[in-house]
């Protein structure tokens, strides 16, 4: 078989997003300026932003939601961006998962209150590779997934066991992890990192998993345990590729290659209107590259164009362009001057 396309798994969620004007103590009041629904969740954020690229590539949604508005509206959305639902799940107790997303305004940081809702029952059982004819499966994030991030006697979690059957139907694996401030990444992560073939992961990610820190207290990139980190993670895996991303910018490296270092885009004072999703905009970058068989820089600067367009609105995939302007934003927006 001929595979084409990409599916996206995991949690499917409803964001819940809120612009305030400050982040206040505890105990005291911050003023909500806006609020709006959207996307959430990498599997869906991942395949909306796809589909905004409007390539046609073959998009497929596995995932569970609750018998309610908030599941009836993922339907409706992936439905109008021509994402193939047929394995998406409804179950009648418990609410689609939601996340609060509290964002500041004058700074674009935001803070996540998440509910797991109908995703964390997401299992093996719930992957009919008789219908997924995809090139690649990306799904998370591990942490949150509580089905598929039991414990298995075989393979060290659930989640492992799908990856490999993954593997074995001639399927390219890829896995997001959640930012967690948690000892559970030593336990739950490793083992699916030995049937994941392209691990795209954030600087707070890749050090939780190799037990190095990447960002300082003082907020810079400490850019030795960066170095470390990439070596760890390609040397204990069986990854392909390895990209750690950060808002400064991204390192990675194929297996058989040389380690690559480029730049975030430059953005002029006022563009960022939120950051929620733009770590999900240079996952899908970067597998739409490796879908279509770029070499690593290219499929980088796709992945940090993406990421930077993702940060003109509040929301997760409402500033996502076509490739055509996506390519043309890349071209001109120059790239900041940092260096590791």
């Amino acid at each position: 078989m001929e595979r084409n396309g990409i599916t996206g798994a995991g949690i499917f969620v409803i964001d819940h997003v809120k612009i305030v004007n400050l982040w206040p103590e505890q105990g005291m009041l911050s003023l909500i300026l806006d609020e709006r629904k959207a996307n959430g969740g990498c599997g869906y954020n991942v395949l909306k932003d796809l589909a905004k690229l409007e390539t046609n590539i073959p998009l497929t949604a596995v995932g569970i939601t609750g018998n309610d508005e908030d599941g009836k509206y993922i339907f409706k959305d992936l439905k109008e961006h021509n994402i193939d639902t047929s394995l998406m799940y409804v179950i009648d107790d418990a609410v689609t998962s939601y996340t609060d997303v509290i964002t500041v305004k004058d700074t674009g940081v935001r803070t996540f209150f998440y509910n797991k809702g109908a995703s964390k029952f997401l299992d093996i059982k719930h992957f009919d590779f008789d219908l997924i004819n995809s090139k690649i499966l990306h799904i998370g994030y591990i942490l949150v997934l509580d089905s598929l991030d039991e414990f298995d006697s075989e393979y060290g979690t659930r989640m492992a066991r799908l990856l490999k059957i993954a593997k074995d139907h001639g399927i390219k694996t890829s896995v997001d992890l959640v930012s967690e401030s948690s000892d559970r990444f030593s336990k739950i992560v490793p083992p699916a990192l030995r049937y994941t073939d392209y691990l795209i992961v954030n600087e707070i990610e890749a050090g939780k998993t190799t037990g190095l820190k990447i960002r300082e207290e003082n907020g810079s990139i400490n850019s030795e345990n960066l170095k470390k980190s990439l070596d760890i993670l390609i040397e204990n895996g069986n990854s392909e590729l390895v990209c750690i991303h950060f808002p400064e910018g991204a390192y990675a490296t194929l297996r058989d290659g040389n380690p690559l270092f480029i730049p975030s885009h430059d953005l002029p004072a006022g563009f960022i209107k939120g950051t929620v999703g733009a770590g999900d905009a240079y996952c899908a970058g970067m597998l739409y590259g490796l879908h279509e068989n770029w070499d690593l820089e290219k499929c980088m600067r796709l992945a940090g164009a993406m990421a930077a367009i993702c940060l003109t609105e509040p929301s997760t995939s409402d500033g996502m362009k076509p490739l055509s302007e996506t390519l043309e934003f890349m071209k001109k927006m120059p790239l900041r001057n940092f260096k590791i």
